[in-house]
């Protein structure tokens, strides 16, 4: 049984809540048969409205990045499905990382990210804020940040080509909401993003800690997985006529329309100075 198999048909039972998450997030079992996993659960019903997205689309949002982030082939997204539970329909997403306990109040997805400190990095030791004004070996720099007391740390996120997939991932995606709390390491040292609720606006709303990259030139496995995405979402395509049923079509269009301009530009993109480009806090 797949991973959305068993998301999709096994029993969802709520062990706890994920605490300071901005919307209800549940840690969850789910079995079938004799299969079983640990998963979160975001029932819409639990979904903080929002200025500038729809009421009630963030779990069809986080369904849609696991479905671009497969057709690119990187597996970058928990498997996630969208389906009814104990407070309605939601989007369930398999566990990944450490396993959570209690009311899972310090486990894996925490909405709103953690404070930061100098020196500090986050969970999967990618991100950080360190002294100095280079970012130094195997480090990309972001910018300058404010650390409290007047004080000031250079937010600098590694020279790691997960990364830097996932940075291609979010500029498909319009991703509003990469922060170092939403990138969980996973056994042998894979490497997930989670937390995509703000997704796919038709507007560049952009911002992320991952612009290290900005303005350079794409690598070739992008290239080509971009390319195959571009295929992928040609009208009548299965990914297309999934889209369709989770965004609406002037959101697919604007996918379309990301990832044509990322193969012309064949580059990074880089902030667009029309929306605040890092998130807060940032690891």
């Amino acid at each position: 049984m797949t991973p959305t198999e068993l998301l999709t048909r096994g029993e969802l039972t709520v062990r706890g809540q994920i605490r300071e998450a901005s919307n209800a997030v549940l840690y969850c079992t789910v079995g079938y048969e004799e299969h079983t996993a640990a998963c979160v659960y975001k029932p819409v019903a639990g979904e903080r409205p929002l200025w500038d997205f729809p009421d009630g689309t963030l779990a069809q949002r986080e369904v849609a990045a696991y479905e671009v982030s497969e057709a690119l082939g990187w597996g970058l997204v928990p498997p996630t499905v969208l389906r009814d539970g104990p407070y309605g329909q939601g989007m369930v997403q398999l566990w990944v990382g450490a396993e959570a306990s209690g009311d899972a109040g310090d486990a894996g997805d925490s909405g709103d990210g953690t404070d930061a400190d100098a020196e500090g990095a986050d969970a999967a030791g990618l991100l950080a804020l360190v002294e100095g004004d280079e970012p130094g070996d195997g480090w990309k720099a972001v910018g300058f940040a404010q650390v409290g007391e007047g004080r000031t740390a250079l937010l600098v996120h590694a020279d790691d080509a997960r990364l830097r997939r996932l940075a291609v991932l979010d500029a498909v995606i319009n991703n509003a909401d990469r922060k170092g709390g939403h990138l969980v390491l996973g056994d042998g040292g894979r490497l997930f993003g989670i937390d995509h609720g703000v997704t796919f606006n038709v507007e560049d709303k952009l911002r992320t800690l991952l612009w290290g990259w900005a303005g350079e030139k794409l690598p070739e496995d992008a290239v080509d997985a971009l390319g195959s995405l571009r295929d992928g979402l040609a009208a009548g395509e299965p990914l297309a006529e999934r889209l369709g049923e989770l965004l609406t079509a002037a959101e697919v269009d604007a996918v379309r329309e990301r990832v044509a301009a990322l193969l012309a530009a064949g580059r990074h993109p880089g902030p667009s100075g029309e929306w605040p480009a890092i998130p807060w806090p940032p690891v």
